[in-house]
């Protein structure tokens, strides 16, 4: 099923995500319910809050870029209760993030190349790993969203205030995307 994608302003973006329990229920079908909203959204990553659940549980597929970086062909994987537990700040890069949360803006955010994360993947299995390059730009914008965190607050002042009409319009309902979202309600 296809899950609305929760739009800036929404509470549940800003909440810190609770881990689930290895019962938690219909675990397997809230992530294919999460996979299937990915794919249509044309996004590659997705955190549970950004469906509306403030839970640790996040969706990540780079086998659309692999084309371009075929060092992703086939990664397609649930991250479970995931958290950073280290930083390598030895070596930073800058890039341009979107998100689905945000539709229609991309700002350049600067974050570690390499990270240390302890997860369960979709069989409950726990991993201890460090992560570098693309993969771990991407973990740092998903995982933010486990913890009340979205790519804008990362920018600098000068470029949030820059963007702070868009922002507002997202927060009143106005923009455009092709996907289903739940915007906020005044």
């Amino acid at each position: 099923m296809i899950l609305p994608i929760y739009v800036y302003g929404q509470p549940v973006l800003r909440k810190v995500a609770e881990d689930i329990p290895t019962d938690y229920p219909e675990l397997k079908q809230f992530l294919a319910d999460m996979y299937e909203t990915l794919d249509q959204s044309e996004g590659i990553g997705l955190a549970a809050p950004q469906v509306g659940r403030s839970v640790r549980v996040v969706v990540i597929d780079l086998d659309v870029l692999s084309e371009d970086m075929p060092e992703y062909k086939g990664f397609r994987h649930a991250f479970i209760n995931p958290h950073i537990v280290e930083y390598d700040e030895s070596k930073t890069d800058s890039m341009e993030e979107g998100c689905l949360s945000l539709p229609a803006i991309h700002e350049k955010v600067t974050r570690p190349t390499r990270i240390r994360v302890q997860w369960l993947d979709e069989e409950l299995q726990a991993h201890d790993e460090w992560i570098e390059g693309y993969l771990a730009r991407v973990m740092q914008h998903e995982f933010d969203h486990l913890d009340g965190k979205m790519f804008v607050d990362r920018v600098s002042p000068l470029r949030r205030q820059l963007i702070k009409s868009k922002l507002k319009a997202l927060t009143q309902g106005r923009y455009r995307c092709g996907y289903k979202t739940k915007p906020v309600r005044k």
